[in-house]
């Protein structure tokens, strides 16, 4: 699908950003890949990996998505994007709410409208388990943000552009993370622990990247996908990365949640449940569930919860310490 088609990336010289431009050029011949962001060192850092003489599909393009003027000059010609570009961490955002808005949720605004503009034809939008029953300022932009890409399926009227989004837990080493915290901190003897009994929901990067791309692929606009991944308890991870260590109970930090959801009771009600995913389908008149149940999706039980405390696939510390070697 991407061959011979322009594909943007926002946020591109983020984790997800560089794993997908090296998953795309690596498999994929693209007309042109546009990597959108902020930073000119990232981008310059990333062209020493990726540079336009060896990949000459490549380009890489300054600008801030809480810019309109610059979204309309980038996305010219512009076939797909991938929108990975966010203010995501969760005490920042609570102490810099507006910043976060103003990228979180006006960003997704302008990139809604730029897209339909300049005639892109799909657009996915990255989300985080953080936006199903937010309790932070982060999760609460990632889930109007994804009010606003799907309901812009509407939006568009005659242009035909589509809008989907996908929704994943923590991702295995990715900036910020608390697996790299927690390797520095090693060296010290002791893990500050939140809370024991803390849960996530866990999933690689190219894991993310590649659920990303079929999502991209198979979408029919409207969806909310949802990727069928393991749980692990924050002690397991303290002990694969560092099991000499002592820990120091420090309570959970603002705005933080002690498990997380990345499908509620209520969503489940419009939920499919196919192979290795959920589809959140959305509330559209004119929607049907006809393309996703061909491919076996089917109804989730009545009350049907999707949370990392319950759910039936858990990382033991072997397979998380795999996993961060990895």
């Amino acid at each position: 699908m991407l061959n011979n088609k322009t594909i943007l990336i926002t946020g591109g010289t983020g984790s997800f950003g560089k794993k997908c431009t090296e998953i795309i050029l690596n498999n994929y011949k693209p007309e042109k890949l546009i990597i959108f962001s902020r930073d000119e060192l990232k981008q310059f850092e990333m062209g020493q990996v990726f540079s336009e003489k060896d990949y000459p599909c490549i380009r890489y393009f300054i600008g801030d998505v809480r810019d309109k003027d610059r979204l309309a000059r980038a996305f010219d010609g512009v076939d797909y994007i991938i929108h990975a570009a966010a203010l995501k961490q969760v005490p920042t955002a609570e102490y810099n709410p507006f910043e976060a808005i103003k990228t979180n949720v006006i960003g997704a605004e302008n990139i809604i409208n730029m897209a339909i503009d300049k005639g892109v034809k799909k657009v996915v939008a990255l989300s985080t388990d953080k936006a199903a029953s937010p309790i932070n300022l982060y999760g609460a932009t990632k889930l109007c943000s994804d009010k606003l890409f799907i309901a812009s399926n509407v939006y568009s009227g005659w242009h035909k552009t589509r809008f989907s989004v996908v929704r994943y837990g923590n991702v295995v080493g990715s900036r910020g993370s608390v697996i790299p915290f927690f390797k520095k901190m090693r060296k010290t003897g002791t893990l500050p622990i939140t809370d024991p009994r803390m849960t996530r929901f866990w999933i690689t990067i190219e894991q993310g990247v590649k659920f990303v791309l079929y999502c991209l692929d198979s979408m029919n606009g409207g969806e909310l996908f949802v990727p069928k991944i393991p749980s692990m308890n924050i002690m397991d991870l303290a002990k694969a990365i560092a099991p000499e260590c002592k820990y120091d109970i420090v309570g959970i930090r603002p705005g933080e949640k002690l498990h997380e959801v990345m499908i509620t009771e209520d969503d489940a009600r419009h939920t499919l449940e196919l192979e290795d995913y959920y589809i959140v389908e959305p509330e559209f008149n004119w929607w049907s569930s006809e393309k996703h149940m061909s491919n076996g999706g089917k109804p989730v039980a009545e009350g049907f919860r999707y949370a990392s405390d319950t759910n039936d696939r858990w990382l033991t510390v072997e397979e998380l310490r795999k996993l961060i070697q990895d």
